[in-house]
């Protein structure tokens, strides 16, 4: 008499986001930075450098300092950040790290809020280098408040972190990975307002740059730069810029691959 059969379904993937996963995969993802001391040097200090370098740049002319360096403190770390993350998730899907995670109890959005918890924690790191060096070693005039510059500066580099983990889903290689750049942030980089102003812009132009999420992060240093009290607009820009990040985590968890194609 044969004995019946059993078959074992698969689990179906977690529906929710589970704080004990999430952090977990934060911890784990902290855990891989802290033996590439590359990437931390390339998160942490090449915003700061690249500060400094801008400041004896213009060594004769601290005005334009004062005017370009509170808009580059929330694009530098955007772009670092965009670039790490992006390269990072991308090795997690091509070593064979991300099939085995996902093949856990651990959901897409447990990992994409994992990956955005650990990179955040940099984030708030580098903001804050980089806005104190900006504004109490190279001497950066600002006349609100320093600590909305690190809020904007940081909610840029969650930004960044997001927009990476988004189009790392579309990537099959890290030199793809790279190739984004000039398709997602030099256009944002020539339309946000630092070469000249958006309303002097070609009306499409101006028009694509209202779309565009950097904008709104080089509009909110503007605001912090001009004004000592925290203005409505500021407070528009700060909201747009954490839209655009939750909305592009969401997004990149809905796309996001086990395995490259």
């Amino acid at each position: 008499m044969s004995t019946p059969r059993t078959t074992t379904r698969p689990s179906a993937p977690p529906s929710a986001l589970n704080i004990s996963r999430v952090l977990a995969t934060a911890a784990r993802v902290l855990r891989q930075l802290r033996h590439d001391p590359r990437t931390i040097a390339l998160m942490l200090l090449v915003p700061c450098l690249m500060l400094l370098l801008l400041r004896y740049v213009f060594d004769g002319s601290p005005r334009v300092f004062d005017n370009i360096g509170a808009s580059l403190l929330g694009i530098f770390p955007l772009i670092t950040m965009f670039l790490v993350t992006s390269i990072a998730t991308l090795r997690e899907r091509t070593s064979g790290t991300l099939e085995r995670l996902l093949a856990m109890p651990l959901g897409k959005g447990d990992l994409i809020a994992g990956y955005a918890l650990a990179f955040g924690a940099i984030a708030i790191v580098q903001s804050a280098l980089a806005t104190g060096l900006a504004v109490w070693f190279l001497g950066l005039d600002v006349v609100g408040s320093p600590w909305l510059l690190l809020l904007v500066a940081l909610l840029d580099a969650l930004l960044g972190t997001a927009l990476g983990l988004f189009v790392s889903a579309f990537a099959a290689s890290e030199f793809q990975a790279v190739q984004f750049m000039p398709a997602v942030i030099f256009p944002q980089l020539l339309l946000c307002g630092l070469f000249t102003a958006r309303h002097n812009m070609h009306p499409v132009l101006e028009g694509i740059s209202d779309a565009l999420p950097m904008s709104y992060a080089v509009d909110g240093m503007n605001e912090v730069l001009m004004h000592a009290d925290m203005t409505t607009a500021f407070v528009r820009d700060v909201l747009i810029v954490t839209g655009c990040a939750l909305l592009v985590l969401a997004l990149g968890a809905a796309t996001l691959r086990r395995r490259t194609a």
